[in-house]
């Protein structure tokens, strides 16, 4: 789509927390626009000047070095959690394949990941600078959490419980260039299962989000500092459908491989819809869930026949 439309996507620069304060009328307005944007597309834009050039070329020079390593070694990226291990070398995804690390923050967690990569030395730059990137992501994610959960109107506590019980997920992604008449769907049409996904690009656009006009929107690559973050359906059914969950897909165009990477947060614990979200006009809607075992009902015997699949598992 072209940049008119594109430009109805809100784009919030973070860059000067310190001088965005609670109560402040600036305060107030950047919740609004998150708000807006999270309600008509189920994503915003963010600039984020905390991540530096620096960080963003190392990052990505770290997620090009894992995506060359063998298969073989790639597939022992694995969890017991759904949806937190490899994915990849499917027929009806041939571009696509992802990797990911869980609570990277952690640099035990990181460095546990790259030695299972590299087993004969490890790679301690690769893990510093996931720790060092994803420390940042994290930040951002607790950063637009307390602002969006304000902005309804729920009590301070709420917002603090739901912030403590985050774990967070770093996914890496791959998108190889597609050979003559194969697809060019990098990834299907889908929503997260997530509270908030964090989405950062590397060069190559791709990213497209669905508006609530059934149009696709390109959401190009616009910098270093430059992230997507998109509500998943389990922050829709937090906030009794008042946010849509983000509906979105990779479509591959270019001629050169696509990186990308996503920090996904999921909530430790039961998520209930706040009572300040209930009302005569808006009943509630869905049910008191557990995030993970969402996660495995959904890999398990999920209902694809629901456009948002937390509908399938919790709605009333």
């Amino acid at each position: 789509m072209g940049s008119e439309t594109q430009a109805r996507v809100p784009v919030i620069d973070l860059s000067k927390l310190e001088t965005l304060e609670a109560g402040t009328e600036a305060w107030g307005s950047t919740c609004k626009a998150m708000r807006v944007g999270l309600e008509e597309f189920g994503c915003f834009c963010v600039v984020f000047e905390e991540v530096s050039l620096e960080l963003h070329n190392s990052f990505f020079g770290a997620v090009d070095e894992l995506f060359q390593l063998p298969i073989e070694t790639r597939i022992k990226n694995t969890s017991e959690k759904a949806y937190h291990g490899y994915f990849g070398r499917y027929s009806f995804l041939p571009l696509y394949e992802s990797m990911a690390i869980e609570n990277p923050t952690q640099l035990d967690a990181a460095q546990s990941f790259a030695n299972l990569m590299w087993p004969a030395q490890g790679n301690n730059h690769f893990s510093e600078t996931i720790q060092r990137f994803s420390t940042l992501m994290a930040k951002l994610d607790k950063i637009i959490t307390r602002m969006v959960l304000e902005s309804y109107g729920v009590t301070k506590q709420l917002i603090d419980t739901n912030i403590d019980s985050t774990a967070n997920l770093l996914r890496f992604f791959k998108y190889r260039v597609p050979e003559e008449h194969e697809t060019d769907v990098g990834l299907h049409a889908h929503t997260d299962l997530t509270f908030f996904s964090i989405i950062h690009q590397h060069l190559i656009g791709g990213l497209q989000i669905q508006s609530l006009d059934d149009q696709w929107i390109d959401l190009e690559p616009s910098g270093h500092c430059s992230f997507v973050v998109m509500a998943g359906d389990a922050l829709m059914a937090w906030s009794n459908d008042r946010i849509r969950s983000c509906r979105h897909r990779v479509t591959m165009k270019a001629e050169e491989t696509r990186y990308s990477a996503g920090m996904f947060s999921f909530k430790n614990g039961t998520i209930s819809v706040p009572e300040e979200l209930v009302d005569d006009a808006n009943p509630l809607r869905y049910k008191p869930f557990n995030h993970f075992d969402f996660l495995t009902y959904d890999k398990a015997k999920g209902s694809k026949k629901f456009l948002y699949r937390i509908r399938d598992y919790c709605s009333i």
